[in-house]
């Protein structure tokens, strides 16, 4: 080849992968900068289902840190790798986008196990008759959770009994799971009921912040048909929900909470604090954040006391209390501090705040810097009266003027019920 060729054609190839390895080697210090503040803030656990990479076949071609909308995986090294774990939200568009396959999900990590039921293809149970549908089953996605819900439906229609006395679902939770179930068994004409225990449908969306956005693909939904809904905020999709419901005249029972189900010999009764349900199915469309797990203390049962901050607005010009030392406590505070003329305490029964998203430090740290937000570490509630709050600190008790306490303390799994049930729960060590 002579002098020219390479002029001509050499050139032009060796500037183009040079500008490329600049922009690549750029990417991969980003990623890795990530990765190092993740470990060293102690967030290296993923919530639920998230990608495991396997070295050996990855090439690093970023097909999968493209397709993830959470920016969860970065290239470090030459190979992929989860550099977020507490953002990944299992939308498994990483394994479908990698070209050699190198990508599986999975439930939880060699470390730390997640309980997660046992279901058949057809979401029932080990326990004949009793579905699990959406994210108590693993999936909190919007869409595969409508899936799972309408995919449910289905395998229940083919075990219904023609003249049967019982209904034939029963279906708990008013999820996207459980809102997909509902639209399913009235477009197939069966006999159910709808409980929700919430005072308003959207399941896990219901207790988001405000504008938060949701990724979803399109679902089909049964009767409504193919649903395009994409970057959408929490209260868009909620509206979205309810226009449904609305359209259809879909029946909800809210503020109806399950307390027992019990099998009989035409199938179940579902026992909630209002009424019983003769059935032969049940459909578990529930979230794992279960009930608000309570401070258990003189005064919890006052109006002023939630368990979830919806709009910090309402709380302007307030002596607010916030307890609890996750990131939804250290949410709250931040952002009533932040949105209102407020005076805002954060008590934290631990000496220290660990697994906390490193944005979530720098804006406790700022809003303690600047007077906004007083932070009680080894603190406990004693005492809520409808004024005043009574704190336990070191051993020393601690009295304050409040108008309103926030508990952000989790939630009581709903696992013993499912193995009240029979229902079998297996602890997923990174497994698929």
């Amino acid at each position: 080849m002579t002098p020219l060729f390479w002029i001509a054609y050499g050139a032009p190839f060796a500037l183009v992968s040079l500008i490329y390895l600049r922009q690549r080697r750029k990417r991969e210090a980003k990623f890795r900068n990530i990765l190092n503040e993740v470990v060293a803030s102690g967030l290296t656990e993923p919530p639920s289902l998230h990608p495991v990479v396997d070295p050996m076949i990855c090439f690093g071609s970023g097909a999968c840190t493209k397709a993830c909308p959470e920016e969860a995986l970065g290239i470090v090294n030459g190979k992929a790798q989860l550099i977020n774990p507490t953002l990944c939200i299992g939308h498994g568009a990483c394994a479908a986008a990698c070209p050699t396959e190198a990508i599986k999900l999975v439930f939880g990590t060699e470390r730390r196990g997640i309980d997660i039921p046992y279901v058949k293809p057809n979401f029932e149970t080990n326990v004949p008759g009793i579905f699990i549908a959406g994210e108590l089953g693993g999936m909190g996605l919007v869409r595969k959770a409508a899936e799972q819900g309408r995919q449910a439906m289905d395998a229940i229609r083919d075990k219904i009994r023609p003249n049967s006395q019982e209904l034939d679902v029963v279906i708990v939770g008013a999820g996207p799971a459980g809102l997909s179930a509902s639209l399913g068994a009235m477009e197939k004409q069966l006999r159910f009921v709808t409980l929700e225990q919430e005072d308003s449908l959207g399941g896990t969306v219901y207790h988001y912040p405000r504008n938060k956005i949701v990724m979803t693909q399109p679902v089909v939904l049964p009767i409504i048909g193919k649903a395009k809904l994409g970057e959408i905020s929490k209260e868009s999709l909620l509206a979205f929900w309810q226009g449904i419901v609305e359209r259809v005249s879909m029946p909800i029972s809210f503020n109806e909470r399950v307390e027992k189900i019990i099998a009989s010999d035409q199938g179940f009764v579902v026992k909630t604090q209002r009424s019983e349900y003769a059935t032969r199915n049940v459909l578990l469309a529930i979230g794992r954040r279960g009930t608000p797990r309570k401070l258990d203390v003189p005064g919890e049962e006052l109006p002023k006391v939630v368990y979830r901050l919806i709009d910090p607005e309402q709380y302007a010009n307030a002596r607010i209390l916030v307890v609890g030392g996750g990131d939804s406590a250290i949410e709250a505070a931040v952002s009533i501090a932040n949105e209102s003329n407020s005076t805002v305490t954060l008590s934290y029964r631990g000496e220290a705040f660990g697994r906390l998203k490193q944005q979530n430090r720098i804006n406790l740290a700022n809003a303690q810097e600047n007077n906004k937000v007083q932070v009680l570490l080894n603190s406990v509630v004693t005492l809520i009266t409808p004024k005043t709050v009574s704190i336990e600190q070191n051993g020393v008790s601690i009295e304050l003027e409040n108008d309103g306490v926030i508990i952000c303390a989790g939630g009581i799994l709903p696992m013993p019920m499912l193995k009240q049930i029979g229902i079998q729960v297996e602890t997923k060590f990174g497994t698929e």
